[in-house]
C-alpha cells in the first residue's frame, strides 16, 4: 500500500484466484464488466450485474448465502464490510483477498498468484455449477477433467441464467407452462453437449423460497412468509404445484425429442425434502414412472434420520447439501453476518449428522455425495466416512484439477 488510499477490512465470503485486483465501483444493477460490484446486500435481481463483475463488496450476508454460493462456483471474490463503509466504495479500488481488505483509491497491486489448494481423493467428483460455461471451464481443465462424473445445477440459476420469471411463467396458464418447460429443456439439451463421455447433469428441481421469489417475479401473487428459509420450498412447494407437475413433463419430453437416448444423462433431484414419505409423495405427484431415477437432498435433520428409509424408498442418490444442514442443525442463518461465528461448517453435531446419512447410504447400496468448499475438504476427509465422492464448486474444484501433482 502506498499510504494514499484509505483500508476497509472486512471479512472474505469467497475467494478467486489472485490474491489481489483492482477494478472500478458499480454501484449500480446494471451490468458493466470488470467492475467491482458495490450493493448493500447480494439478492437473485443482481444477477447480471454480478455475474459481469471481476469482485463484488457486499454490506451483509452469511459465507454460504446463494448468491454467495454462486460468485465461489464462478471464481468471483465478495467481500462483506460493515454497511456503514459502503458509502466511501467509489472510483477505483483495490481488493486483498490475503487480509480481506480494500484500499480506495489508485493503487500498485502486487504480483497475483493462483490459489495452490492442493487436490485430494475426491471420490467420483461432482462440480456445483451456475451455466454452461462452468462445464466447459471443468472440461477444459487438462486431464483430471474426467475424475468429475457429474454436473449438479439449480433450476432457478437456469431461469436467472434465460431471464425466465418461473412463477410467472408457471402462472401463465397452459401457453406459458409449456413455454416455460420447452425453454428450460432446450437448455439442458445444450448442457448435454457439453458434456464429455461418461458424464451426467443433476438438475435439482425448481426451489424458490418466497423472499427469492418475490425477487424475480413481477405478475403473480408471492405469499408473503415470516421466515421463508423454513417456509413453502423445495418438496413442500413441488407437492402444491400442477403447473411445475405439467412444466417438468415439458422438459423431458424436450429432451427426449432433442437428445433420444442422451436425455437420460439429465437426472432430476428433490430439494429441500424431510422424510421418506415426503420424497414419495413427490414421485407420485410429478408422475414419475419408477424406472426414472429420482435422487434427493440430505438437508435438515429429518431427513439425515430417514436416510435409511428414503433409500428403501427407492430414492436413486443422496446429496448432502452441508450449507443448509448447518444451519438447521446448528439455528444459525446461513445468511446472516450477526450470527457467522455460530454457522460452523466442521460442527461436531454436523459432522455427526453427514456420518449417519453416509454410512446409512452406503449400507443401502446408495451412492451419495457430499458438499464441501475447499477449505473444509481436508477436515471432512479425515473426519467422515468415505461417500462415493464430493460436491464442489467450479472455481475451486478448478484449481484443484489443475494442479500438477492432481490424479485421478
Amino acid at each position: 500500500m502506498n499510504g494514499n488510499g484509505r483500508r476497509i477490512r472486512g471479512v472474505l465470503l469467497a475467494g478467486g484466484t489472485q490474491s489481489v485486483l483492482r477494478g472500478i465501483c458499480n454501484r449500480t444493477r446494471s451490468p458493466r464488466e470488470g467492475s467491482i460490484l458495490v450493493a448493500p446486500a447480494l439478492e437473485a435481481g443482481l444477477y447480471d450485474a454480478i455475474v459481469a463483475a471481476r469482485a463484488v463488496v457486499c454490506g451483509s450476508g452469511g459465507l454460504t448465502g446463494h448468491m454467495q454460493s454462486l460468485c465461489r462456483g464462478r471464481g468471483i471474490p465478495v467481500l462483506r464490510v460493515d454497511e456503514a463503509d459502503l458509502a466511501d466504495l467509489v472510483g477505483e479500488v483495490t481488493l486483498y483477498l490475503e487480509s480481506a481488505s480494500i484500499v480506495v483509491g489508485p493503487e500498485a497491486p502486487s504480483q497475483t498468484e493462483a490459489a495452490t489448494s492442493a487436490l485430494s481423493d475426491l471420490g467420483s467428483a461432482c462440480a456445483v455449477i451456475a451455466d454452461l460455461q462452468d462445464i466447459t471451464t471443468i472440461n477444459s481443465s487438462g486431464p483430471n477433467a474426467g475424475q468429475v462424473e457429474s454436473f449438479f445445477i439449480r433450476e432457478e440459476f437456469l431461469c436467472l441464467a434465460l431471464g425466465l420469471s418461473p412463477i410467472d411463467a408457471l402462472a401463465g396458464g397452459p401457453a406459458g407452462i409449456t413455454a416455460y418447460g420447452q425453454a428450460i429443456g432446450e437448455r439442458l439439451c445444450g448442457f448435454v453437449d457439453a458434456l464429455l463421455p461418461g458424464q451426467r447433469l443433476i438438475l435439482r428441481m425448481l426451489d424458490l423460497r418466497s423472499d427469492h421469489a418475490a425477487d424475480v417475479t413481477e405478475v403473480a401473487a408471492v405469499a408473503v412468509e415470516p421466515n421463508p428459509e423454513m417456509g413453502l420450498h423445495g418438496a413442500r412447494w413441488l407437492l402444491g404445484s400442477a403447473a411445475y407437475r405439467d412444466a417438468l413433463h415439458t422438459v423431458l419430453s424436450t429432451l427426449r425429442k432433442r437428445l433420444d437416448g442422451d436425455a437420460d444423462r439429465v437426472e432430476l433431484s428433490v430439494p429441500f425434502v424431510s422424510d421418506e414419505v415426503e420424497f414419495t409423495q413427490v414421485r407420485t405427484h410429478l408422475g414419475l414412472p419408477g424406472d426414472v431415477p429420482l435422487s434427493a437432498f440430505i438437508e435438515t435433520p429429518s431427513a439425515v434420520h430417514a436416510t435409511s428409509a428414503m433409500c428403501a424408498a427407492g430414492v436413486s442418490e443422496l446429496f448432502v447439501g452441508i450449507k443448509d444442514l448447518v444451519q438447521f442443525y446448528l439455528a444459525a442463518d446461513r445468511g446472516n453476518h450477526l450470527v457467522a461465528d455460530s454457522y460452523r461448517t466442521r460442527h461436531p453435531a454436523v459432522l455427526d449428522g453427514v456420518r449417519r446419512v453416509v454410512e446409512s447410504a452406503r449400507a443401502a447400496g446408495t451412492p451419495v455425495r457430499v458438499f464441501s468448499l475447499a477449505s473444509d475438504l481436508g477436515h471432512y476427509l479425515k473426519n467422515l466416512p468415505t461417500p462415493d465422492g464430493y460436491m464442489m464448486c467450479t472455481a475451486e474444484l478448478r484449481q484443484m484439477l489443475l494442479q500438477p501433482h492432481s490424479r485421478t
